[in-house]
């Protein structure tokens, strides 16, 4: 395949999952990727061998045809491969050749049934097959499925105690179990249909089947509401919101880690947080050779600005960032916003004497990125580290506003 043949293609600039496919269509390779488009193009660039490995080289070489499955989030991309790797067992997938080392999701077959982590040398001396109700896996990052359960829990609350639940030998042990409910780990509702549907959907969710779980969650919501249940239906439609809403900036981070060169670009990232012009904040995010470096990042309680005004707070925030010489210049800058954000962005910049190019991320009505605009170039060599840093930003000042919010109460 050559990296002519890939401009025919229009692969989209999303999250999922691509596969190369040999001579007789068979799977070569499965990847994830944060954007397809970035990350397929990026296996037709110079010094693969150097980037990658010269196996990947290899495969590259014998590829045909690429093709893809979009996903909603990157953690549905990283599930979803994990599955067709699983299935297919392509020959340039290393994880393919021995999994032992890696995590593995169990399932247990029991009352209540628990969600646990375990390493594929110790899968069959901790369960028997009967023990095991659902088995997911091999996931070969640690670092990057560890990150992926803590998105999860927020989705689905589980058990994964040591011991069945209800057979907890100690009073600190149960305290713990208790403990872990009230702050939300834990399902809160000890009704044990209602958590056997929580464990169907964490199943679900694993076999990439979460349009299903959405439906059915909003059949519970309108039967709810038709029942004048508007309390349990609104928690219904909180999970169908975080479901369509999935947060998953640690595995941008990861992804982003993984396939940077080996430049030390520093990015910083703004954002402006308030709740409808109240409390007005602003945050500085960094980002170096593709790692977060959140020892640089600064706050900026907004003091000029009153009113819902974004693109105000954004100037004050980069002329007070600009006023401290001692902070390391960035290569690139990125502001949340679109074109009135960008501009503002420029004008500071020119103001103060400096050449350094802006990107802005533009979101949807769910607030996911829905494009960047700025220099083409700038945006195809860093796509995944701008989409990460504008996370972190928006993240970063979600956090210190609500902070700011609480201190007043």
């Amino acid at each position: 395949m050559t990296k002519e043949s890939l401009t025919k293609k229009k692969i989209p600039d999303a999250p999922g999952v691509y596969f190369f496919l040999g001579a007789r269509k068979e799977i070569l390779y499965i990847g994830k990727a944060t954007s397809l488009k970035n990350r397929v193009t990026s296996y037709f660039a110079s010094g693969l061998r150097e980037k990658r490995s010269e196996l990947i080289e290899k495969m590259v070489a014998e590829a045909k045809n690429v093709e893809w499955t979009e996903t909603d989030s990157v953690l549905e991309a990283y599930i979803l491969e994990t599955n067709l790797i699983r299935t297919h067992k392509p020959g340039f997938n290393t994880i393919s050749k021995d999994d032992k080392s890696f995590n593995h999701l169990v399932i247990t077959n029991e009352e209540y049934p628990r969600v646990l982590v375990v390493r594929g040398k110790d899968l069959t001396e901790e369960f028997t097959e009967k023990e095991i109700k659902y088995h997911f896996g091999p996931f070969p990052s640690g670092s990057l499925f560890k990150e992926a359960l803590k998105i999860i829990r927020k989705l689905f609350q589980y058990y994964d105690t040591p011991r069945p639940v209800g057979e907890e030998r100690s009073k600190m042990a149960r305290g713990k179990v208790d403990f872990n409910r009230q702050i939300g780990l834990y399902p809160s509702v000890q009704s044990k249909k209602e958590y056997q549907k929580t464990i169907r959907h964490i199943k679900l969710f694993f076999e990439g089947k979460k349009g299903q779980i959405i439906k059915e969650l909003e059949r519970e919501m309108k039967t709810l509401a038709k029942e004048e249940k508007f309390e349990k239906a609104e928690v219904v439609k909180r999970k169908i919101f975080a479901l369509t809403h999935i947060q998953d900036i640690a595995l941008l981070k990861d992804d982003s880690r993984i396939y940077r060169d080996d430049r030390r670009m520093r990015i910083e990232a703004y954002d402006v947080a308030h709740l409808g012009g109240s409390d007005m904040v602003g945050v500085m995010t960094v980002l170096e050779g593709g790692i977060l470096q959140k020892s640089a990042y600064r706050k900026f309680k907004i003091q000029s600005v009153t009113g819902s005004n974004d693109t105000a707070a954004l100037r004050e925030v980069l002329e007070r960032r600009l006023g401290h010489d001692e902070w390391s210049l960035p290569q690139l800058i990125v502001v949340d916003g679109s074109t009135a954000q960008k501009n503002a962005a420029n004008m500071v910049l020119k103001k103060y004497g400096i050449v350094i190019p802006v990107v802005g991320v533009v979101k949807n009505e769910k607030h996911q990125p829905e494009r960047i605009i700025g220099v083409r170039k700038t945006i195809e060599d860093n796509h995944d580290a701008i989409l990460l840093a504008n996370a972190e930003a928006h993240r970063f000042a979600i956090t210190y506003h609500k902070s700011k919010r609480k201190l007043k109460r």
